[in-house]
């Protein structure tokens, strides 16, 4: 304990405050009014005098305020995202402050079902009013009303706490500066509806329900056993649950033939059911999976892009590939709502077995991606104050400590590029180009990039970077929203090379393309004497494993854009170290190109 409290916000204590009173209630969605609501909330580290380092973490179905450290000496685990928040890790309390509240209706310490009803001195129970996402937030800001906290330089929030976090970037615009959405969705599916009504059913059918007034009996534990059974069922996914548990027995080595749980798998299960009911209320259960089946921001705005119209938050989306409850392509749906309005989005998809349950279990690529924005976001605040740039473009001010020299395509294509452009790179790797193009020409720039080790550095740079197979095409962008397109050293690499240049040149005014030449007489006279395949410093894979699956030259190109009616406005053959274009028989001495093209 004294080595974790060492690491740790240490000994915290889960404050209490009345955010509304029983003289002015509360109106919820639904038309139905509440009050008083008290809060449970706990924060860490200190705010600072202009209130610019507060960050709001939003929790999930199960959690509460306990987000960090620990709340006596004699508690065996710390708070439930320890492993992120604390002095020197992630979410650093030694530069934020961060606060975590139990949503309404929890059963945490804030008013909800298992409360006391002051008009009866007995808990709500099933009297309790419904509540939504957009209740729980709504009570949230009244919280930091009352902390007289103004702005909020991240709101963080996985699953559940991902609805609320896109709900309060859509509600309170002024208010975030950035929002992160974690393993979320703006609705859920059919699918996930039907698994939170199976749970509800069960706590429903449960014969010591007692209409939901049990609380001075034995309640309605199987029921609510259960529903966490089949709610953690889907936390998981098929390949976590296959490397932890197998077909494994727990405590034999035949099976008993009976109708016991004899299976690891199924002992887990029963494990997960009996602690959940030693500190979970059943009435809440039902009252929060029913508040999430309700979060549609589609029926509730018309349409996901009119939600996201008058936003004003930087967005970071990350989420699983394993997670099937809240899947990669939901997050994605956000993502494209966002990028068609041109907003500042990000997005990850992190390559882990783990399920939905991921955020809470791949701390490193995770933290890493959280650490760099929101210090990215403070950073770029604070230089808007200090008066480098407005606030509209101090998002994508960027601030690069010795920059090395880039390589010769990227000083060209840098030439190319005029001041305050809107830029797209594809390819763009570590952002490598897009951080010299930000800082020498200010321009607004997006990455686009497939490898998740190349997104989590952009990201932890500060720059505003996708995740995304570019064959899949920019259906996220509407024509013509950059001014320049960049495709660096990649249209070698792509599949179909003539839909990725055709989406390009829709999506911009001009699109830069560099490619390598593999007409340069290097490569020639290596197949002309050893009769295999070149290897060059420029080229330098082996055919086996090389990236590159189209072998063009310079007049393959020209003719590549006649073909598709596209207009080459320059035309720059180089070496590999000069910026000297090649006059005389560029073909065969050239060792790469960068054309600047366009199509009206």
């Amino acid at each position: 304990m004294d080595k974790d409290l060492l690491n740790s916000v240490g000994i915290v204590e889960t404050e209490h405050v009345r955010v509304v009173e029983d003289d002015a209630p509360l109106k919820l969605q639904s038309g139905k009014t509440l009050g008083p609501v008290d809060v449970a909330y706990e924060t860490y580290g200190k705010i600072n005098e202009k209130g610019s380092n507060v960050v709001l973490i939003c929790h999930a179905l199960s959690g509460n305020a306990h987000v960090a450290g620990y709340n006596s000496s004699k508690e065996d685990k710390p708070g439930w995202w320890d492993i992120m928040i604390g002095p020197g890790k992630y979410i650093d309390t030694n530069k934020y402050f961060v606060i975590c509240s139990n949503f309404l209706g929890g059963c945490s310490g804030t008013t909800g079902p298992s409360s006391v009803n002051p008009a009866t001195g007995k808990p709500y129970g099933m009297d309790f009013p419904i509540f939504t996402i957009a209740d729980m937030v709504h009570v949230q800001k009244r919280l930091l009303d009352k902390l007289g906290i103004e702005k909020v330089l991240a709101v963080i929030g996985g699953s559940m706490g991902g609805m609320q976090v896109l709900q309060w970037a859509i509600e309170f615009p002024d208010v975030v500066e950035s929002a992160i959405i974690i393993a979320s969705t703006s609705r859920l599916s059919s699918q996930s509806i039907a698994f939170d009504a199976v749970g509800r059913n069960a706590i429903l059918e449960d014969i010591n329900f007692a209409d939901g007034q049990y609380y001075d009996k034995k309640g309605p534990a199987h029921g609510l056993s259960i529903a966490r059974m089949i709610g953690h069922i889907t936390y998981l996914s098929e390949e976590s649950m296959r490397q932890k548990f197998g077909r494994e027995l727990q405590n034999a080595d035949t099976y008993s033939y009976d109708l016991t749980s004899e299976f690891a798998v199924e002992s887990y299960l029963d494990y997960q059911g009996q602690t959940f009911i030693e500190r979970f209320d059943a009435n809440c259960y039902l009252y929060i999976t029913k508040a999430m089946d309700y979060f549609d921001l589609a029926r509730e705005y018309g349409t996901l892009e009119k939600a996201f119209e008058n936003t004003k938050s930087r967005f970071l989306i990350v989420s699983f590939a394993s997670d099937w409850l809240f899947t990669s392509a939901q997050s994605e749906e956000l993502l494209s709502s966002l990028a068609v309005q041109g907003k500042d989005v990000s997005y990850c998809n992190i390559d882990s077995p783990y399920g939905h349950d991921a955020f809470l279990l791949e701390p490193e690529t995770l933290g890493t991606l959280l650490k760099g924005f929101i210090d990215s976001t403070h950073n770029q605040i604070a230089e808007a104050k200090r008066g480098g740039h407005k606030k509209a473009d101090a998002k994508y001010s960027v601030e690069i400590e010795n920059p090395k020299r880039a390589r010769v395509d990227y000083e060209l294509i840098d030439s190319l590029i005029e001041p305050n452009s809107r830029v797209l790179d594809i390819g763009s790797g570590d952002g490598e180009l897009l951080s010299r193009l930000i800082e020498g020409k200010n321009i607004v720039g997006e990455g686009i990039e497939l490898d998740q080790g190349l997104i989590v550095h952009s990201i932890q740079q500060g720059l505003s970077a996708i995740q995304r197979d570019i064959e899949r095409g920019l259906g996220l962008y509407k024509d013509k929203s950059f001014d320049y397109a960049i495709l660096s050293q990649t249209l070698q690499t792509v599949k179909s090379p003539d839909r990725v240049l055709a989406e390009l040149n829709r999506v911009a005014k001009k699109v830069i393309v560099s490619f390598p030449n593999f007409a340069n007489y290097k490569c020639r006279l290596q197949l002309l004497f050893s009769g295999k395949a070149p290897l060059t410093k420029q080229l330098p894979f082996e055919w086996y494993d090389t990236p590159n699956i189209h072998c063009l030259s310079l007049k393959d190109f020209d003719r590549f854009c006649r073909d598709l009616g596209i207009k080459v406005e320059k035309k720059i053959p180089l070496t590999k170290s000069s910026l000297v274009p090649v006059k005389i028989l560029p073909n065969l001495f050239a060792e790469q190109a960068v054309y600047l093209t366009s199509k009206d």
